[in-house]
C-alpha cells in the first residue's frame, strides 16, 4: 500500500491491503490502530484465544498471519487502548458481518464470482441524454418473504422478483437505500457499523454480486445510496476505534451529527483514504452503476449550516473523490442529495465544481408538494412556486426526487398529501405525475408512489400490494406504468434536459385559472404539456401554435386512469392555435402529428417506372 496516499487522502485501493487478505492459505490480518497498546485476532479459527498482533512499518499498523482460516468463519480484533480499557472490535474493512445484534465480521474472499454483465459495463453511461428513470427501493420492505422468520428474500430473490416487475413498468434504473452493514433496522441503513459489509439481512456477498449481474443483463442500472459523513455510535464499530477518535472529530460541537451519530473527520487523510477506498469498492467489486452520496450539505458546511462557514477539508474530499471515481469508472453517476445552495455541485472539477453528475432538487419537491397540498381554490396566489425551479435549474443538473424521506415520520404519502378527500386527491396525484415528467430533469419515484399508496412506508411492512383490488388503486399503476413507458419512448423529455433549447413556457401567465403550458424538445422531437391545477374546468383555453394536427400522448383525465373522459386520439388547431376544454385538476401531452409517406406496392412502383420511361421516350422523339 502507498502509504504516503494512504496518510495523504489520496488512495482508493486500501481495503486490498487492509482487514483479512489471503497470501496463499494464510490468512493475513492487518488494521490501523495508532494509539492501541496492544492488539489481538480472536475468532473461531483459534477458538477465540488471542493471536498477538505485531506492530509493522511506522508502527501504526498491526498485523499477523494465521495459517488455516476458512471462509464464513467469524474473527474481532481486541484493543488494548491507553487508558486500559479492552473492547472487541469488528474489522472496519470487513466484507461481511453477522447479522445483528450479533457483530463479529466473517472471513470473505472478494475473488470466486464470475459477473456476465460486460455488454451492459461497455455501453453503460452517465445518463446526460439518455432517459432515467429511477425506482427507489428498500430490499427488504418491497416484498416480504413469509418463508423467511424475518421476511426477507435473498439479493438474487429479490432481483428475481423485481426486474419483471421494472420492465412491465417502464423504470430502467433503481436506487437501494444503503446495503453496508448497520445494526438498527429503523436507520434503514444510514447509520453503518460496516462500510465494506453488504448487510447480511439478504445474503452473502455472493448474492449482492448475483442480484448487480441479473439487473445488467436485463438492461436496468443500479445506484447505491453511500454515506460518507458519518456512522453509527456502536462501541465495537469506528466510534474510538483505538481507544481515540480516530475517524471521528475530537470536539463535541462537531463530532456529533443531528442524528446523533459521529461525523468522520475529512481533515484526517487516512479517513478520506477509507472512504474513498470504500466508495470505489462498491463500484469495482459489485459493478454499482453508481452513487447518490447522502447529507452532502453536510459536508460542504460545518454541520450543515451555512452560517458556520464552508468546511474545506470536506470540499475537498468530495472534489478528490468524485474525480478519482469517474477515471476509474467513466460511465458511473454520482447523485448529490445536497440541499443547499452551495454553486457548481454538478460542474466537473476540473471546471471548478465538485464533480457531480447530477444533484437532486430539493426546491423543486418542497415547493411542488406544498403547491398540492393547498386548496385548488387558492392555488392562484401560490402560482409561481410551480414555475420558480425553472429560473434557476439551468444552475446545476437536477434530478428530481419524490423519495422515501417524503413518506415517513408523519408527512404523509405522495398521494395523501394532495388536498382533499380520498376520491378527490387521485385526479391531482395524476397531474402532478405529468408534470414532474414534463418538468427538465431525471426522475425517481420511490416504491409505493405509483400504486397511490395512503399509508407511510415502513420498514418492517411490505408495500400495501392488496389495494390494487380497488379501482382507483389499479387505474392509477396503470396511468403510472403508461406515463412511465411513453418517458422512455420519447427524447422530448430527456434528451435536452439540461440545454436551454430543451424547455420553453408557452404560458406561465394564467395565475386565476392556474394554467400551465410548456414545450419539450429534443430538436427531432417537440412535446406539448398542459395543466388545469385549479378546481375547476377551463372551458376554451387558447394558445398559440404551429397549424396541424395534434396526436394526445396521454391526457390524466382519460376514464381508464380513472378520469371522466373517453380516449381521444388528436386535436387539431383552429385560427393560429389550439382551443382546449381543460378538466380540473388534469393534465394533458400532445405531439404534433407527422404523416408517414404513403407505402407503395410494386405493382404501383412499376407502373410508375412505366410512366416515367414511356415520358421520357415521348421527350426523345421529340
Amino acid at each position: 500500500m502507498d502509504l504516503y496516499g494512504y496518510y495523504t487522502g489520496k488512495i482508493f485501493d486500501t481495503y486490498r491491503y487492509l482487514g483479512c487478505s489471503f497470501e496463499g492459505d494464510t490468512a493475513v490480518f492487518r488494521t490501523f490502530a495508532p494509539a492501541a497498546m496492544r492488539v489481538a485476532v480472536i475468532g473461531e479459527f483459534n477458538g477465540w484465544q488471542e493471536w498477538e498482533m505485531y506492530q509493522g512499518y511506522d508502527q501504526n499498523f498491526w498485523e499477523c498471519r494465521i495459517p488455516g482460516v476458512k471462509e464464513g468463519q467469524m474473527y474481532k480484533y481486541r484493543i488494548y487502548t491507553q487508558n486500559g480499557s479492552v473492547i472487541d472490535h469488528c474489522d472496519p474493512y470487513g466484507y461481511e458481518m453477522e447479522l445483528r445484534p450479533n457483530n463479529a465480521t466473517l472471513v470473505r474472499k472478494m475473488q470466486g464470482y464470475k459477473f456476465h454483465d460486460q455488454k451492459w459495463m461497455k455501453k453503460r453511461t452517465d445518463c446526460r441524454e439518455t432517459p432515467l428513470n429511477i425506482y427507489e427501493v428498500h430490499v427488504g420492505s418491497w416484498k416480504r418473504n413469509k418463508r423467511d422468520e424475518n421476511g426477507w428474500y435473498r439479493y438474487d430473490e429479490f432481483a428475481d422478483l423485481l426486474i419483471p416487475y421494472l420492465k412491465e413498468n417502464g423504470y430502467n434504473y433503481i436506487e437501494v437505500m444503503p446495503l453496508n452493514e448497520h445494526p438498527c433496522d429503523e436507520s434503514w441503513g444510514y447509520q453503518a457499523t460496516g462500510f465494506y459489509a453488504p448487510t447480511s439481512r439478504y445474503g452473502t456477498a455472493k448474492d449482492l454480486k448475483k442480484m448487480v449481474d441479473k439487473l445488467h443483463q436485463a438492461d436496468i442500472g443500479i445506484i447505491l445510496d453511500f454515506v460518507p459523513v458519518h456512522f453509527a455510535v456502536d462501541g465495537y464499530a469506528l466510534a474510538n476505534y483505538d481507544g481515540t477518535p480516530l475517524y471521528e472529530y475530537p470536539h463535541q460541537d462537531v463530532g456529533q451529527s443531528e442524528w446523533g451519530s459521529c461525523n468522520f473527520n475529512h481533515s484526517r487523510g487516512e479517513v478520506r483514504s477509507f472512504l474513498q477506498s470504500c466508495a470505489n469498492y462498491w463500484l469495482e467489486e459489485y459493478h454499482m452503476d453508481g452513487l447518490r452520496m447522502d447529507a452532502i450539505s453536510n459536508l460542504i458546511y460545518w454541520q450543515g449550516n451555512k452560517d458556520r462557514g464552508v468546511n474545506r477539508d470536506g470540499v475537498e474530499f468530495l472534489r478528490h473523490m468524485n474525480q478519482g471515481l469517474k477515471e476509474r469508472h467513466p460511465g458511473i453517476l454520482l447523485v448529490a442529495e445536497d440541499s443547499s445552495a452551495y454553486a457548481n455541485v454538478t460542474k466537473a472539477v476540473w471546471e471548478g465544481g465538485l464533480g457531480f453528475d447530477y444533484k437532486w432538487d430539493m426546491g423543486w419537491m418542497n415547493d411542488t408538494l406544498d403547491y398540492f397540498r393547498t386548496d385548488p381554490l387558492f392555488r392562484g396566489g401560490a402560482y409561481h412556486k410551480l414555475t420558480f425551479s425553472m429560473m434557476y435549474y439551468p444552475e446545476e443538473n437536477y434530478l428530481l426526487p419524490l423519495s422515501h424521506d417524503e413518506v415517513v415520520h408523519g408527512k404523509a404519502t405522495i398521494a395523501q398529501k394532495m388536498h382533499g378527500e380520498y376520491e378527490q386527491k387521485f385526479p391531482q396525484a395524476r397531474a402532478l405525475a405529468m408534470y414532474m415528467y414534463a418538468h427538465p430533469g431525471k426522475k425517481l419515484n420511490f416504491m409505493g408512489n405509483e400504486l397511490g399508496q395512503l399509508r407511510e412506508w415502513d420498514e418492517k411492512r411490505e408495500l400495501d400490494w392488496d389495494i390494487l383490488k380497488y379501482p382507483i388503486h389499479d387505474s392509477f399503476q396503470r396511468f403510472m406504468k403508461e406515463l412511465n413507458l411513453l418517458y422512455l419512448k420519447h427524447p422530448a423529455f430527456w434528451k435536452w434536459d439540461y440545454r436551454s433549447e430543451g424547455f420553453r413556457w408557452l404560458d406561465c401567465h394564467q395565475e386565476s385559472r392556474c394554467i400551465y403550458a410548456m414545450e419539450r424538445s429534443s430538436g427531432d422531437e417537440k412535446i406539448i404539456a398542459v395543466f388545469n391545477f385549479s378546481g375547476i374546468e377551463q372551458k376554451d383555453y387558447f394558445f398559440k401554435t404551429e397549424e396541424g394536427t395534434y396526436d394526445i400522448l396521454l391526457s390524466s383525465n382519460w376514464d381508464i386512469y380513472g378520469g371522466t373522459e373517453k380516449k381521444k386520439k388528436s386535436i387539431r388547431t383552429k385560427i393560429g392555435g389550439l382551443h382546449l376544454d381543460l378538466p380540473a385538476e388534469s393534465a394533458v401531452y400532445l405531439k404534433k402529428h407527422v404523416t408517414a409517406p404513403r407505402k407503395t406496392s410494386v405493382s404501383e412502383r412499376q407502373k410508375t417506372a412505366l410512366a416515367k420511361q414511356t415520358l421520357s421516350t415521348k421527350k426523345t422523339k421529340k
